[in-house]
């Protein structure tokens, strides 16, 4: 761990995994997630910058090398026989023959975070013996914690000609994106407009909060984007899936996940009939 990340800790990282080494795997996910979010928050309040790219970037790089290097220390302390597959590690691939697999992106929307934005958020998932057992998904800037095992309130009905609500990536929404907003209001009798919301976990959020109703990616990313939110949608009661409907498969050789659909039932099945991909 490097000097300039431990500067950031309030404690020992190292003590406070050991000290949750007794914890449910949820709990310990949770505690770390949000710790390591408002490590996060007091980074970019603290540390000084200027607007311009170089400093930035200096911000986004040092706020991810140091949530990083929070979550590989408490993670191996409190689960020291644990494989870990993060955004900012090595990619260790002993990994696929271990049983447990910890998920972690240490900031997901880094870009958001670097422009003062509030959609970043810390992600992390346990996948089990061929399962996505749980995710966290904890977000500083609204002091949210979502965790797997939480309990959810029931998604309230839409409103006749309330319009549907999506979520894109701000930077790759889906090529064929007009095509898809057409046939949904064809479809369901509703226009859909879109929403711009940054990390993944940030989106999902949205969903359940009830500020958006759906969320389409087709342009590619990693399993630490997508295992968190995933574990957190399916517990609120979402329709999580590839746009093609098939389910996703995690802790693989390659972590690249091509494509993600995150909807409310109703309006999944819509899109899933639609030619996403």
């Amino acid at each position: 761990m490097s000097e300039a990340s431990s500067r950031w800790f309030a404690d020992d990282p190292v003590e406070v995994g050991r000290q949750l080494s007794s914890a449910s795997d949820v709990e310990l996910a949770a505690v770390i997630a949000e710790s390591a979010g408002e490590i996060l928050y007091r980074l970019r309040q603290e540390k000084p910058t200027t607007p311009n790219k170089e400093s930035l970037r200096e911000l986004r790089d040092l706020a991810d090398r140091v949530s990083h290097d929070y979550l590989m220390a408490t993670l191996g302390a409190a689960r020291p026989l644990d494989a870990i597959l993060s955004e900012e590690g090595s990619d260790d691939l002993a990994r696929l023959a271990n049983d447990r697999t910890w998920i972690v992106d240490p900031l997901d929307g880094t870009n958001e975070y670097g422009l003062g934005r509030w959609d970043f958020a810390v992600h992390v998932a346990l996948w089990q013996r061929g399962e996505l057992a749980l995710g966290v998904v904890a977000m500083p800037s609204r002091d949210l914690v979502l965790r797997s095992d939480g309990e959810f309130s029931s998604l309230k009905p839409k409103v006749a000609g309330e319009p549907w609500r999506l979520v894109v990536s701000r930077t790759r929404p889906p090529a064929n994106l007009a095509e898809v907003l057409e046939a949904v209001k064809t479809r369901t009798s509703r226009p859909m407009e879109i929403l711009d919301v940054g990390s993944v976990g940030a989106k999902v959020g949205e969903i359940i909060a009830g500020r958006a109703d759906a969320y389409v990616h087709t342009t590619g990313f990693y399993e630490w984007d997508v295992a968190a939110p995933a574990a957190v949608a399916r517990a609120a009661g979402l329709h999580v899936s590839h746009v093609d409907g098939s389910q996703l498969s995690l802790n693989q050789e390659n972590p690249k996940v091509s494509n993600l659909l995150v909807a409310r039932p109703e309006l999944a099945k819509v899109l899933l009939d639609l030619d996403i991909a």
